[in-house]
């Protein structure tokens, strides 16, 4: 299989903010877009699906929250209940990828580029989705693979 053309959206889902991201179509580069406020969860749900409907991806690309063991926590379940509601809001393909580490490697891109805590707190979210984002589109490109693992039903393993 060789790399899918077509533009994706990556989000990492918060408890508070949602990060949102855009690639071009060829895949190359992932840049951030917006960040969502998730204290309203249907204002962020009508939010979601305005971009979607602007940028059309053939995926969407949420980061799958898991503890450094692997293992699902609290809010890795949370994060998955929200990504199926976004699922039925917009009709698009979810793929979840490792999130791993994407908000530290954030902070730490946004410190090195002078941003200050402040500055970085409201950032940050949409800098870890280009992480998330950046990171599938090159496992796609270097292995001709869809990057993460599909939406799991309700019933099965989260």
């Amino acid at each position: 299989m060789s790399f899918r053309r077509g533009r994706r959206v990556g989000l990492d889902i918060g408890s508070v903010r949602i990060g949102v991201a855009s690639s071009d179509p060829d895949g190359i580069l992932a840049t951030p877009l917006t960040v969502v406020r998730r204290t309203d969860e249907p204002a962020a749900l009508r939010a979601l699906r305005e971009i979607i409907d602007e940028y059309e991806p053939i995926e969407l690309l949420i980061g799958d929250p898991k503890s450094l063991d692997g293992a699902a926590r609290a809010a890795a379940a949370t994060a998955l209940e929200f990504a199926r509601r976004i699922s039925v809001a917009t009709s698009t393909p979810i793929r979840l990828v490792d999130e791993r580490f994407t908000t530290v490697e954030a902070h730490h891109a946004l410190a090195a580029a002078g941003k200050n805590s402040r500055q970085r707190r409201e950032i940050v979210d949409a800098q870890a989705a280009v992480i998330i984002l950046q990171n599938a589109l090159e496992f796609e490109h270097n292995t001709g693979e869809p990057a993460g693992r599909g939406m799991p039903d309700e019933e099965s393993e989260q």
